[in-house]
Protein backbone atom coordinates (compact mmCIF):
# COMPACT_ATOMS: atom_id res chain seq x y z
CA UNK A 1 0.00 0.00 0.00
CA UNK A 2 2.93 2.49 0.80
CA UNK A 3 4.78 1.30 -2.48
CA UNK A 4 1.65 2.53 -4.67
CA UNK A 5 1.03 5.65 -2.58
CA UNK A 6 4.88 6.57 -2.84
CA UNK A 7 4.55 6.11 -6.69
CA UNK A 8 1.22 8.06 -6.94
CA UNK A 9 2.93 11.29 -5.09
CA UNK A 10 6.27 10.52 -7.30
CA UNK A 11 3.68 10.62 -10.34
CA UNK A 12 1.75 13.62 -9.33
CA UNK A 13 5.15 15.79 -8.88
CA UNK A 14 7.40 14.83 -11.78
CA UNK A 15 7.32 13.74 -15.37
CA UNK A 16 6.17 10.32 -16.07
CA UNK A 17 9.25 8.69 -17.22
CA UNK A 18 11.49 11.31 -14.14
CA UNK A 19 9.03 9.87 -11.88
CA UNK A 20 9.02 5.82 -12.72
CA UNK A 21 12.80 6.33 -12.72
CA UNK A 22 13.17 7.75 -9.14
CA UNK A 23 10.87 4.83 -8.39
CA UNK A 24 13.20 1.89 -8.97
CA UNK A 25 15.90 4.34 -7.13
CA UNK A 26 14.08 4.45 -4.53
CA UNK A 27 12.86 0.47 -4.08
CA UNK A 28 16.69 -0.48 -4.52
CA UNK A 29 17.45 1.85 -2.35
CA UNK A 30 14.89 0.50 0.18
CA UNK A 31 15.97 -2.74 -0.64
CA UNK A 32 19.37 -2.31 0.70
CA UNK A 33 18.65 -0.01 3.37
CA UNK A 34 16.46 -1.48 5.19
CA UNK A 35 16.48 1.11 8.26
CA UNK A 36 16.04 3.38 5.45
CA UNK A 37 12.96 5.47 7.30
CA UNK A 38 15.59 6.29 10.05
CA UNK A 39 18.15 7.07 8.42
CA UNK A 40 20.03 10.52 9.46
CA UNK A 41 22.47 12.92 7.21
CA UNK A 42 25.63 10.68 8.23
CA UNK A 43 23.90 7.39 7.13
CA UNK A 44 23.08 8.83 3.41
CA UNK A 45 26.45 10.35 2.66
CA UNK A 46 27.81 6.94 3.54
CA UNK A 47 25.65 5.15 1.41
CA UNK A 48 26.20 7.93 -1.44
CA UNK A 49 29.91 7.19 -0.57
CA UNK A 50 29.31 3.66 -1.78
CA UNK A 51 27.24 4.34 -4.48
CA UNK A 52 30.68 6.94 -5.75
CA UNK A 53 32.51 4.26 -5.03
CA UNK A 54 30.46 1.82 -7.65
CA UNK A 55 30.01 4.21 -10.17
CA UNK A 56 32.65 7.27 -11.07
CA UNK A 57 30.16 9.52 -13.13
CA UNK A 58 29.12 12.60 -11.42
CA UNK A 59 25.79 12.82 -13.69
CA UNK A 60 24.69 8.94 -12.42
CA UNK A 61 25.66 10.19 -8.36
CA UNK A 62 22.92 13.21 -8.84
CA UNK A 63 20.45 11.07 -10.28
CA UNK A 64 20.48 8.77 -7.26
CA UNK A 65 20.94 10.85 -4.61
CA UNK A 66 17.63 13.00 -6.59
CA UNK A 67 15.38 10.13 -5.79
CA UNK A 68 16.34 9.93 -2.54
CA UNK A 69 15.62 13.37 -1.90
CA UNK A 70 12.52 12.91 -3.23
CA UNK A 71 11.83 10.07 -1.12
CA UNK A 72 12.47 11.85 1.90
CA UNK A 73 10.33 14.56 0.32
CA UNK A 74 7.57 12.01 0.54
CA UNK A 75 8.23 10.83 4.03
CA UNK A 76 7.86 14.64 5.29
CA UNK A 77 4.47 15.55 3.29
CA UNK A 78 3.29 11.95 4.94
CA UNK A 79 4.35 13.20 8.30
CA UNK A 80 6.32 9.55 9.23
CA UNK A 81 9.15 12.34 9.25
CA UNK A 82 9.27 15.85 10.59
CA UNK A 83 13.06 16.31 9.10
CA UNK A 84 15.01 16.13 6.15
CA UNK A 85 18.10 14.30 6.62
CA UNK A 86 19.40 14.78 3.28
CA UNK A 87 18.52 18.18 2.01
CA UNK A 88 21.34 20.11 2.04
CA UNK A 89 23.67 17.40 0.75
CA UNK A 90 24.84 17.60 -3.14
CA UNK A 91 26.80 15.93 -5.23
CA UNK A 92 30.55 17.01 -6.42
CA UNK A 93 33.32 16.18 -8.04
CA UNK A 94 36.20 16.33 -5.48
CA UNK A 95 39.53 16.98 -5.49
CA UNK A 96 41.54 14.04 -4.26
CA UNK A 97 44.37 15.96 -2.24
CA UNK A 98 43.83 15.59 1.45
CA UNK A 99 44.85 18.48 3.65
CA UNK A 100 48.23 18.39 5.60
CA UNK A 101 46.85 18.67 8.45
CA UNK A 102 50.43 18.01 9.97
CA UNK A 103 51.40 21.51 8.96
CA UNK A 104 48.49 23.41 11.01
CA UNK A 105 48.10 24.77 14.37
CA UNK A 106 46.48 23.23 17.22
CA UNK A 107 43.72 24.70 19.47
CA UNK A 108 46.88 25.71 22.53
CA UNK A 109 48.88 27.11 19.58
CA UNK A 110 45.93 29.26 18.22
CA UNK A 111 44.99 30.72 21.65
CA UNK A 112 48.82 32.03 21.71
CA UNK A 113 47.77 34.34 19.05
CA UNK A 114 45.40 36.33 21.71
CA UNK A 115 48.27 37.51 23.81
CA UNK A 116 50.04 40.01 21.89
CA UNK A 117 49.33 43.44 22.61
CA UNK A 118 49.46 46.44 20.40
CA UNK A 119 51.06 49.83 20.90
CA UNK A 120 47.63 51.13 19.79
CA UNK A 121 45.43 50.42 22.65
CA UNK A 122 42.05 50.69 20.52
CA UNK A 123 43.65 48.52 18.48
CA UNK A 124 44.30 46.04 21.11
CA UNK A 125 40.35 45.89 20.90
CA UNK A 126 40.12 45.59 17.25
CA UNK A 127 42.49 42.72 17.01
CA UNK A 128 40.96 40.98 19.90
CA UNK A 129 37.97 40.90 17.98
CA UNK A 130 39.05 40.17 14.62
CA UNK A 131 41.57 36.93 16.24
CA UNK A 132 38.75 35.38 18.22
CA UNK A 133 36.88 35.48 15.36
CA UNK A 134 39.86 33.88 13.14
CA UNK A 135 40.53 30.96 15.61
CA UNK A 136 37.27 30.06 17.35
CA UNK A 137 34.71 30.81 14.53
CA UNK A 138 37.18 30.03 11.81
CA UNK A 139 35.80 32.80 9.33
CA UNK A 140 38.12 33.39 5.97
CA UNK A 141 39.44 36.65 5.63
CA UNK A 142 36.91 38.06 2.91
CA UNK A 143 34.00 37.02 5.82
CA UNK A 144 35.74 38.82 8.68
CA UNK A 145 36.10 42.19 6.28
CA UNK A 146 32.32 41.59 5.13
CA UNK A 147 30.93 41.29 8.79
CA UNK A 148 28.19 44.39 9.69
CA UNK A 149 28.02 45.80 13.03
CA UNK A 150 24.07 44.67 12.71
CA UNK A 151 25.40 40.93 12.55
CA UNK A 152 26.63 40.56 15.95
CA UNK A 153 23.96 39.87 18.31
CA UNK A 154 25.00 40.39 22.04
CA UNK A 155 21.97 39.59 23.72
CA UNK A 156 21.51 35.86 21.70
CA UNK A 157 25.79 35.54 21.50
CA UNK A 158 25.28 35.01 18.13
CA UNK A 159 27.59 36.42 14.69
CA UNK A 160 26.12 35.62 11.30
CA UNK A 161 28.10 35.16 8.52
CA UNK A 162 26.77 35.66 5.33
CA UNK A 163 26.81 33.51 2.29
CA UNK A 164 28.40 33.49 -1.10
CA UNK A 165 29.57 31.70 -4.08
CA UNK A 166 31.53 29.69 -2.38
CA UNK A 167 30.67 29.33 1.30
CA UNK A 168 27.08 28.61 2.91
CA UNK A 169 25.43 31.29 5.34
CA UNK A 170 25.13 30.35 9.07
CA UNK A 171 24.89 31.71 12.37
CA UNK A 172 27.93 30.82 15.05
CA UNK A 173 27.59 30.82 18.86
CA UNK A 174 30.16 33.39 20.49
CA UNK A 175 32.40 32.56 23.17
CA UNK A 176 31.56 33.58 26.50
CA UNK A 177 35.14 34.99 26.46
CA UNK A 178 34.66 36.55 23.57
CA UNK A 179 31.42 38.85 24.84
CA UNK A 180 33.15 41.17 27.04
CA UNK A 181 35.76 42.11 24.24
CA UNK A 182 33.00 42.18 21.56
CA UNK A 183 30.78 44.66 23.66
CA UNK A 184 33.43 46.82 24.81
CA UNK A 185 34.76 47.40 21.15
CA UNK A 186 30.88 47.84 19.40
CA UNK A 187 30.20 50.66 22.08
CA UNK A 188 33.32 52.09 23.10
CA UNK A 189 35.93 51.33 21.01
CA UNK A 190 34.91 51.52 17.31
CA UNK A 191 32.96 54.61 17.84
CA UNK A 192 36.26 56.46 18.76
CA UNK A 193 37.96 54.53 15.58
CA UNK A 194 35.38 55.28 13.25
CA UNK A 195 35.96 58.00 10.96
CA UNK A 196 32.67 59.13 8.73
CA UNK A 197 29.87 56.47 8.51
CA UNK A 198 30.27 52.66 7.99
CA UNK A 199 28.41 49.78 9.27
CA UNK A 200 31.46 47.62 8.87
CA UNK A 201 32.52 45.79 12.34
CA UNK A 202 36.17 45.73 11.47
CA UNK A 203 37.80 48.86 11.32
CA UNK A 204 41.87 49.98 10.01
CA UNK A 205 43.59 52.38 12.17
CA UNK A 206 42.51 55.27 10.10
CA UNK A 207 39.06 54.39 10.62
CA UNK A 208 37.92 52.97 7.30
CA UNK A 209 36.76 49.66 6.59
CA UNK A 210 39.39 47.21 7.14
CA UNK A 211 40.31 45.35 4.12
CA UNK A 212 41.37 42.03 3.25
CA UNK A 213 45.07 43.05 2.92
CA UNK A 214 44.69 44.70 6.25
CA UNK A 215 43.67 41.29 8.24
CA UNK A 216 47.12 39.56 6.73
CA UNK A 217 48.82 43.01 8.27
CA UNK A 218 47.47 42.22 11.90
CA UNK A 219 49.19 38.91 11.60
CA UNK A 220 52.05 39.81 10.23
CA UNK A 221 53.82 40.72 13.79
CA UNK A 222 52.56 37.51 14.56
CA UNK A 223 54.59 35.19 12.56
CA UNK A 224 57.34 35.41 15.05
CA UNK A 225 55.76 32.86 17.03
CA UNK A 226 55.78 30.24 14.54
CA UNK A 227 58.71 31.14 12.27
CA UNK A 228 58.59 27.81 10.51
CA UNK A 229 55.09 27.66 9.76
CA UNK A 230 52.88 29.74 7.60
CA UNK A 231 50.30 31.67 9.59
CA UNK A 232 47.43 33.40 7.55
CA UNK A 233 43.97 33.73 7.90
CA UNK A 234 43.31 30.60 5.44
CA UNK A 235 45.74 28.37 7.67
CA UNK A 236 44.16 29.68 10.65
CA UNK A 237 40.76 28.85 9.23
CA UNK A 238 42.10 25.12 7.97
CA UNK A 239 43.18 24.56 11.61
CA UNK A 240 39.96 25.14 13.07
CA UNK A 241 38.18 22.97 11.23
CA UNK A 242 40.76 20.33 10.86
CA UNK A 243 40.66 20.59 15.24
CA UNK A 244 36.66 20.50 15.40
CA UNK A 245 37.51 17.02 13.57
CA UNK A 246 39.99 15.57 15.39
CA UNK A 247 40.27 17.42 18.58
CA UNK A 248 37.18 17.88 19.67
CA UNK A 249 35.51 15.18 17.65
CA UNK A 250 32.76 16.92 15.94
CA UNK A 251 30.32 14.76 13.41
CA UNK A 252 31.39 15.42 9.55
CA UNK A 253 27.75 17.60 9.22
CA UNK A 254 28.04 19.37 12.08
CA UNK A 255 31.64 20.41 11.35
CA UNK A 256 30.57 20.97 7.53
CA UNK A 257 27.60 23.18 8.58
CA UNK A 258 30.41 25.14 11.06
CA UNK A 259 32.38 25.96 8.53
CA UNK A 260 30.05 26.80 5.63
CA UNK A 261 31.56 24.08 3.16
CA UNK A 262 28.62 23.48 0.68
CA UNK A 263 30.11 19.98 -0.18
CA UNK A 264 30.66 17.21 2.67
CA UNK A 265 33.60 16.29 0.62
CA UNK A 266 35.28 19.47 1.26
CA UNK A 267 34.98 19.04 5.01
CA UNK A 268 36.45 15.19 4.97
CA UNK A 269 39.64 16.15 3.83
CA UNK A 270 40.56 17.95 7.22
CA UNK A 271 39.77 14.34 8.67
CA UNK A 272 42.93 13.11 9.89
CA UNK A 273 44.03 8.91 9.60
CA UNK A 274 46.57 7.95 12.35
CA UNK A 275 48.69 5.21 11.49
CA UNK A 276 47.04 2.23 13.19
CA UNK A 277 43.70 3.34 10.68
CA UNK A 278 46.23 3.28 7.87
CA UNK A 279 47.72 0.05 8.71
CA UNK A 280 44.02 -1.39 8.92
CA UNK A 281 43.27 -0.34 5.41
CA UNK A 282 46.21 -1.69 3.75
CA UNK A 283 45.99 -4.94 5.46
CA UNK A 284 42.25 -4.63 3.87
CA UNK A 285 42.75 -3.42 0.28
CA UNK A 286 46.35 -5.07 0.08
CA UNK A 287 46.52 -7.78 2.69
CA UNK A 288 49.57 -10.21 2.89
CA UNK A 289 49.49 -13.90 1.89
Amino acid sequence: MEKKLLETYLKENLAEKTALSYLYTINHFLKVNTKAKRFKYQDILDYMNEVGKMHSNTDYQVRILSAIKKYYDYLVMCGDRTDHPCRQLTIKKINNRMIQVQDLFSTEELQMLLGRENRYQHLDFRNQVLISLLIYQGLSSQELVNLRVQDIDLDAATVYIKGSANQNKRTMELMNKQMIIFSKYINEVRPQLLKGTSSALLLGKLGRPISVDGIHAVLESLKMLFPDRKLNPKTIRMSVICNWLNEKKMSLEKTQELAGHKWPGTTEKYIKVNNLQQREMINKFFPIN
